[in-house]
């Protein structure tokens, strides 16, 4: 079985939309586009290192085609990015010239895809594919990088209905310009009690 490791850049109040740039995503009139790049350090920089190493992604039908439209010219940035597989859900694309490209159709190819032999794979962007993910409880692993800043408004990592879920904290740092890098891994279910009983 493969994992669905999930990597997202949010804000205090889970905004996750738009991190690299002003034109990246403009969508909503969302007007903060670029709010990671005042938060870059070495320490960041070196955990982004490990973080964009090698592995297959999947990726929403958005994310893709601003990524298909970047990447391809940039691989100096992600070594790797255009050899992995990108595996992309969506109903309206089909095909794209940048190689290694996959397109699934529903939530049962994920399911499928997931329950093959392979290598772990990681969501990049993909707002509307994660809470997808995370509504059906297929998300294995969170890497979160959490900034200190709200912005009040922009797509969000927690909306519509993930289902309870308990996740254990595995790893974390926090850089010199404040940001929270933690590492959590599924834990099975929530549990509940009383405080001080």
């Amino acid at each position: 079985m493969r994992k669905i490791i999930v990597l997202s850049m949010i804000t205090l109040d889970g905004v996750m939309q738009a991190p690299g740039g002003p034109e990246e995503d403009t969508s909503g009139g969302f007007q903060y586009g670029g709010w990671v790049a005042p938060y870059g350090d070495e320490v960041g920089g070196k955990f982004m290192e490990k973080l964009m190493k090698p592995a297959d992604l999947l990726l929403g039908r958005q994310t893709f085609e601003i990524w298909e439209n970047f990447w391809p010219e940039h691989a100096d940035r992600w070594p790797g990015i255009n050899e992995v597989t990108k595996y992309v859900l969506s109903t309206t694309l089909k095909k794209s010239d940048w190689e290694n490209s996959v397109f699934l159709e529903s939530l049962a190819d994920i399911e499928k895809l997931k329950n093959s032999d392979g290598s772990d794979m990681k969501v990049w962007g993909s707002s509307q594919l994660i809470q997808l993910l995370l509504k059906h409880d297929l998300v294995d692993e969170l890497w979160l990088m959490i900034h200190p800043l709200t912005l009040g408004e922009g797509k969000k990592l927690f909306d519509n209905g993930p289902i309870p879920a308990a996740f254990t904290l595995t790893e974390s740092t926090v850089t010199s310009t404040g940001v929270i890098i933690a590492h959590y891994q599924r834990a099975g279910e929530v549990k509940t009690g009383t405080v001080g009983a």
